[in-house]
């Protein structure tokens, strides 16, 4: 059961809302640690299991941290084991699968015969289920939150099912006084709704029509120029509005329960350097990965080598987080960090800025490029792809591609376009056209309008999941 699906939309949703808004403030944490624990048994009982454990060693892990001195050694141990027991959980589900693929691969290339490997399935949001687990306890032990003495109010944060399969990544502390009192109301459930809308517009209507296309695009032998500049541009498109758009939904879906979670994204593809696009780009695990790994391993109090080798291991290993069924996740990761070591470089000694425009064609075109790695399923396709995109494999549009095209790809990449400039003239339309009535109209209604369209094609085809539950 996705976001964007009949099962979700009519009748898990709907239900839970009813009895959340039925039921006195002090039981709706309850209910929504309930409604979340059936959201995900209806995923996997099994789990459902795994999320509770987990919930439990963090909760207690918590509480045995505080018991023990601050600065003491037994701490730090309990810590580094706590945090590596989470670890470890992720490692198995993650990337058990890869290493046992990479394992026969060697012994196939000695003329051994392979091992017998049952695939290991991924359990939704583990991923961001872990790194929540493992901000909680840092910040406990470094004393930036109080414990969490409540074991539903601790579940309740880690299960809240509007944010949990596929982010953002929520710290504790930005809940912890929600948690406690939070207002559910009126207003808060309609800006919500709304912004749970438009996430859904975004999902469905440029995410889910381009998916067919970039399928196609991504699966030729030999793509042209063409088709390998089409395959990543729709990609670009479909990954931002897909993980954007999820993020859209869940925010929402806080706001409506009475929650405030931060903004994920803040218009990437508008960045001016690679680490104003980090800035930009899933905001909650960039700055995770800055407050729990960069400054761990020393930031850039150490010297500038030791600074470039932190920023590069902290990506290459955000690039291990998104996947394990590929090497190509930790090659874009390590790209990044290579990409934020140059921008460091080049700001840090004295060199010009580029102008404007030109800083935005060349992030945007390294961006794009990056996500040909992230999204080629092995290296030797991403190779072909590069191939293709520098017009080693022909110029002309291949069949292939020819054959899946249609109007739909179009109005979606333009719509997504669109949505992507808007931000740029918004406020000189607002004073243009702010006081005019059918600009009013057509800003409040458009939501519905989207939502509804939606809908409809939820209906009429199947679910597409969300690209983020992969990882």
């Amino acid at each position: 059961m996705v976001f964007a699906s009949l099962e979700f939309l009519l009748l898990f949703l709907p239900a839970f809302m009813l009895v959340y808004a039925l039921v006195p403030n002090r039981g709706r944490n309850p209910v929504l640690l309930i409604g979340s624990w059936l959201f995900y048994g209806w995923l996997s009982p099994a789990f459902l299991l795994l999320h509770i454990v987990l919930t439990a060693l963090g909760w207690v892990g918590g509480l045995l941290v505080v018991r023990t001195q601050q600065q003491s050694r037994q701490r730090l141990h309990l810590l580094a084991a706590l945090i590596t027991i989470n670890v470890l959980v992720l490692c198995w589900y993650k990337y058990a699968n890869i290493l046992a693929a990479t394992f026969n691969e060697l012994l196939t290339s000695y003329g051994a015969l392979p091992y017998d490997w049952q695939k290991v399935a991924l359990p939704a949001g583990l991923s961001f289920i872990v790194l929540q687990v493992i901000s909680y306890l840092v910040d406990v032990h470094r004393k930036v939150v109080p414990v969490e003495r409540s074991f539903s109010n601790f579940a309740t944060y880690l299960a809240m099912f509007g944010h949990s399969i596929a982010g953002p990544i929520i710290r504790y502390d930005w809940v912890r006084a929600e948690l406690r009192q939070r207002y559910f109301n009126a207003l808060n459930f309609a800006l919500g709704a709304r912004r749970f809308m438009i996430g859904l517009s975004m999902k469905v209507l440029v995410a889910d029509s381009l998916s067919p296309l970039v399928t196609v695009a991504f699966g030729v032998d030999q793509p042209s120029f063409m088709d390998a500049w089409i395959g990543c541009l729709a990609y670009s498109l479909q990954l931002f509005f897909d993980f954007a758009g999820y993020s859209a939904m869940a925010i929402g879906l806080g706001l409506m329960l009475g929650f405030h979670f931060p903004e994920n994204f803040n218009h990437p593809y508008w960045a001016r350097n690679i680490q104003d696009f980090w800035r930009r780009w899933h905001i909650s695990l960039s700055s995770w990965l800055r407050d729990y790994l960069y400054i761990g391993l020393g930031g850039n109090r150490f010297g500038t080598w030791k600074t470039y080798r932190n920023l590069f291991l902290i990506m290459a290993i955000g690039g291990l987080w998104h996947g394990g069924d590929s090497w190509n996740y930790v090659l874009w990761g390590a790209a990044h960090g290579i990409a934020l070591g140059i921008d460091r470089a080049w700001s840090r000694n004295g060199l010009p800025d580029l102008p404007a425009p030109l800083a935005h064609l060349i992030t945007l075109l390294f961006v794009c490029l990056a996500w040909t790695l992230f999204r080629a399923p092995d290296f030797a396709s991403a190779l072909a792809m590069y191939a293709g995109q520098f017009g080693l494999q022909g110029w002309a549009l291949g069949d292939a591609l020819a054959t899946t095209l249609r109007l739909s790809h179009g109005i979606a990449a333009g719509l997504g376009v669109l949505c992507l400039l808007l931000p740029l003239y918004q406020g000189r339309a607002e004073q243009r056209f702010g006081q005019l009535w059918l600009f009013r109209a057509v800003g409040a209604l458009w939501p519905i309008l989207g939502f509804l369209l939606s809908f409809a094609l939820i209906a009429s085809r199947e679910t597409v999941p969300f690209l983020y539950f992969q990882f």
